[in-house]
């Protein structure tokens, strides 16, 4: 099994550039769902289709003093994810504010992780292939972290109004 290292550079991912060499690193941001019958910060439904503002609580609008709580099956579905990623589940993790203007973010912020993640690094094992001699390989993926966030709202507008 090959091991990719991300964290020491291989001359052969080198490139020669005016100011030196320069490394190719190339990653993946993946983003995933969690299935909950609630919103990760508070307890308004996830339910598709419903009617416009149906599913709005007060914290989801932003109203002052309201405060949010986290979602506990969402951290479990998080902390499965992160054992079937052979990652290292931190026993402390911390939500960070990312400051958005948008119009579907009532807050003007994202509740999110990025020190200190739910899950930490893990590892995928893939098997790549087939090369010209019809045989795979596997190797080992690197995984940085996984974090909960909170999603922006979907401002969803009547395209043929009456």
């Amino acid at each position: 099994m090959t091991i990719i290292d991300t964290r020491t550079p291989e001359a052969k991912r080198l490139i020669s550039g005016a100011t030196g060499d320069w490394e190719i690193i190339i990653g993946l941001e993946v983003h995933a769902q969690v299935t909950s019958q609630a919103k990760l910060f508070s307890g308004a439904s996830t339910t598709f289709g419903a009617a416009p503002n149906a599913n709005v609580s007060l914290v989801d609008a932003a109203m002052p003093g309201m405060l949010p709580v986290i979602n506990e099956e969402c951290v479990k579905q998080a902390i499965r994810t992160g054992l079937g990623l052979r990652a290292e589940i931190n026993h402390k993790s911390v939500f960070d504010r990312k400051n958005y203007f948008y119009p579907d973010l009532p807050q003007g912020y994202q509740i999110s992780q990025f020190k200190q993640p739910i899950v930490g690094e893990g590892k995928v094992t893939v098997s790549v292939g087939p090369d010209r001699q019809g045989e795979f390989e596997d190797i080992e993926v690197g995984i940085e972290r996984l974090h909960l966030e909170q999603d922006a709202g979907k401002s969803m507008h009547d395209q043929h109004p009456t």
